[in-house]
């Protein structure tokens, strides 16, 4: 896949905001600071279009990036320990439920934990509640390189072991230094928009 163009072309807190031409949709979900904006940053081959932050919890709107004009990367709220109360944290998570039970043109979720850690609660929590809603799910383990060779079979036996994953879901292991990773998804993303 080759990236033409990118465009931030909606922020939403509602339906009423979202974009309205039905391009097929991939939600991104993660921890605050699990690594999105680098993600998104990394995917669509700019430096700093989506904004990378130290500071948890940045993201407060569904953020919807139009790719070569044919499919939106969402980006939402980051979910755990983010610098929010927990009132906001609430409306983040009804926000995110509002949109998976509203999108019809959702081809697939990716859920983004990282690499170096085991999931936690909130991962596996939030993984459950895709699938409740019937999504694909492909867990991205990111910051793949900061893990040294030698433990990574115990890392992908951890994160494998932590999710019940089903048949239609996967792991893609991803680093946005080296670039690992990335044409899987690009593939993932193909295969999604081809199979309607």
């Amino acid at each position: 896949m080759k990236i033409l163009s990118v465009d931030l072309k909606n922020t939403a807190v509602r339906i009423s905001q979202y974009p309205t031409d039905e391009k097929d949709e991939f939600l991104l979900v993660g921890r605050s600071n699990v690594g999105k904006s680098s993600f998104i940053n990394s995917l669509i081959c700019r430096k700093n279009f989506a904004r990378t932050s130290a500071k948890p919890g940045k993201t407060q709107t569904l953020n919807f990036y139009l790719v070569n004009d044919n499919f939106y990367l969402v980006d939402v709220p980051g979910y755990g320990y983010a610098s929010v109360n927990k009132e906001t944290q609430k409306k983040f998570g009804l926000m995110i439920e509002e949109y998976l039970i509203n999108r019809k043109n959702l081809k697939r979720v990716f859920m983004l934990v990282d690499y170096r850690h085991k999931p936690t609660e909130d991962d596996i929590l939030m993984y459950n509640f895709l699938k409740y809603y019937n999504n694909k799910v492909t867990i991205v383990a990111t910051k793949y390189d900061k893990v040294s060779k030698n433990a990574r079979s115990k890392q992908d036996k951890l994160i494998a072991d932590s999710f019940e994953l089903q048949e239609e879901d996967n792991i893609v292991c991803f680093s946005s230094v080296t670039k690992k990773g990335r044409e899987e998804i690009y593939n993932i993303i193909e295969e999604s928009m081809a199979s309607k």
